[in-house]
């Protein structure tokens, strides 16, 4: 048990040949190292589990590997030369490798840069390997430029990240950068193919699928699902692991039970579908991965539609193609867009909602009201257009009709006319009026117009932050305090033009002018309060509560 190697780790490429699917990257550093044209730094991006770290190490076998110095050109997994076994096994003196995750400040930069100062130990360059490097922080990008552009001669970098969006541009133009692509699923199945039989690991070849699939075209993510389906395997004692074995260890539903939970929904059965549903749910299906499944057979039904019939996918078998071919029938490219969106929409509810069933359950039963709810709404739509056309088709030829004859039918012309005109369009010609032009003979009247067309703001300043000092018909001198709106002459100007159909002045005096509105209203009302205290029946009732207080008099007229 001590010795136990996962297979991720025991099955990692040692030569460019054995990385696969990278194939056309391989070739090309392969070929600049062996005519001399390598550049300062490499940048390997791309995906987790495609093979970054290892092609860095590759790199770094390939500039230091003893045979090739010496042109032997005969190192290989089986014979090692030194350097090569001792990268390999992380302890070659002169290979550093950097987690840019945890070693993210410009310090660690500072020792990296002093010691690239010194010659290689042993080998012929000295390598810095430094994974994840979009996490280094600002300065420690700013302090490594300068060296990644003018490094010593037997100085390399390897950069590795799977953001390289977050690199800065000065450091990506210094660097001659290599993408790494997804791996194909066929690569994947037939890579885990060939590791199973050297574990002695009982797989279907459906399972094995299943696995490559679900990796997403990460190599090392296929094979660490194969080491715990070997692993189930062993512990469960098990024959063979089938596809079904894998999906629920996996958490994933039948693709077949999928397309059937489809297929009900679409023919109305909302209870069988259900059904269908609870049943993957017992086998303990993912939310989430029911939901994503759902979106590969909808994008394969669009397809469908779309292409004509699915014919030798490699992803789906057979008879699950066919189903996907029948039910597809039943559904329109309008529809399949609409549950897409719901089901989009249904995925981010699973962030908020903590009981997935009943969210699941809700999903089905409503993707059956959902089917032709488009259609249906696109058609009455086409309808009532299409009549709208007709009545209109049918005023035009009265009113040519109505022209033509002779003056003794014109009452009866006339009558059936106005008749369809009032059937079909009930939307009488409004005859434009001019504008009714206001008379504003003071202030007071500004302030009850605004009051009048429901312009609050306007009215706040016109009453408690602008103090008139002169007032003449198109003419308004005024004083204002800091807390005047800074638009207030501009919307001044526009509502008494639109009100009164004329163009007003309005300066900005010096002088103090007139108390507020606002002012002399709590001026009128404090004196009318001091009044009514005078008053004695006030008096002995401010006499008899001590805590009482007149705060306001309201006159009968006012109620």
């Amino acid at each position: 048990m001590k010795n136990y190697k996962i297979l991720a780790l025991k099955y990692r490429p040692q030569d460019f040949k054995d990385l696969i699917g990278q194939e056309v990257l391989s070739k090309t550093i392969t070929n600049a190292i062996k005519v001399g044209k390598t550049p300062n730094a490499y940048l390997l991006t791309g995906i987790r589990g495609v093979g970054k770290t290892t092609t860095a190490r590759l790199i770094a076998k390939a500039l230091n590997c003893e045979n090739n110095v010496s042109k032997k050109n005969n190192c290989n997994p089986n014979n090692f030369c030194d350097s090569c076994r001792d990268i390999t096994e992380s302890r070659h003196i002169d290979v550093l490798e950097m987690d840019a995750a945890s070693k993210t400040g410009i310090d660690d930069i500072r020792d990296l840069i002093e010691n690239s100062k010194y010659s290689p130990t042993s080998a012929s360059f000295k390598i810095f390997i430094i994974d994840e490097v979009h996490m280094l922080s600002k300065q420690a990008f700013n302090g490594l430029l300068k060296t990644l552009e003018e490094p010593p001669p037997s100085l390399k970098f390897i950069l590795a990240t799977t953001e390289v969006k977050k690199i800065p541009i000065t450091i990506l133009s210094r660097c001659q950068r290599f993408d790494l692509k997804r791996v194909k699923i066929d690569q994947i199945f037939n890579h885990l193919d060939e590791i199973s039989k050297k574990e002695k690991g009982n797989i279907s070849s459906k399972a094995l699928r299943i696995i490559a699939q679900v990796s997403e075209g990460s190599v090392r993510d296929g094979i660490s699902l194969l080491d715990r389906a070997i692993t189930f395997q062993n512990a469960n004692s098990k024959n063979e692991i089938n596809d079904q074995d894998v999906r629920n260890m996996l958490g994933l539903a039948d693709k077949s039970k999928v397309i059937n939970i489809l297929k009900e929904v679409l023919e109305g059965n909302s209870s069988k579908a259900v059904d269908i549903l609870k049943e993957l749910i017992n086998h303990g299906i993912e939310a989430k991965n029911f939901l994503n499944d759902v979106l590969e057979v909808l994008s394969l039904m669009n397809r469908k539609l779309s292409l004509g019939s699915i014919k030798n996918d490699k992803i789906l078998p057979e008879e699950e193609i066919n189903l996907i071919n029948q039910i597809s029938n039943g559904i329109s490219i309008e529809d399949i867009g609409l549950f897409w969106q719901f089901t989009i929409k249904t995925i981010d509810d699973l962030k908020i909602i903590n009981d997935e069933e009943i969210t699941l359950e809700m999903y089905i039963m409503q993707l059956a009201h959902l089917k032709g709810m488009n259609t249906s709404l696109v058609e009455s739509s086409k309808e009532e257009i299409t009549n709208h056309n007709e009545l209109k088709k049918e005023i035009i030829k009265e009113e040519k009709d109505f022209k033509e004859n002779n003056t003794l039918k014109i009452k009866s012309q006339l009558k059936n006319t106005d008749q369809v005109k009032n059937k079909a369009i009930e939307q009488p010609k409004l005859k434009t009026a001019e504008p009714v032009k206001i008379k504003i003979n003071s202030f007071e009247d500004i302030v009850k117009l605004a009051i009048q067309e429901n312009e609050i703001e306007l009215k706040y300043d016109l009453e408690r932050n602008v103090k008139l000092v002169s007032f003449k018909n198109g003419t308004i001198d005024i004083s204002f305090n800091e807390k005047l709106n800074k638009n207030f002459i501009k919307i001044l100007t526009e509502k008494l033009y639109s009100w009164t159909g004329e163009r007003w002045i309005i300066s900005l005096n010096k002088k103090i002018g007139e108390k507020t509105i606002f002012e002399r209203k709590n001026e009128s009302r404090n004196k009318i309060i001091n009044e009514a205290k005078n008053n004695k029946k006030i008096k002995m009732l401010l006499e008899a509560f001590d805590d009482a207080n007149l705060i306001n008099v309201q006159k009968d007229d006012e109620k």
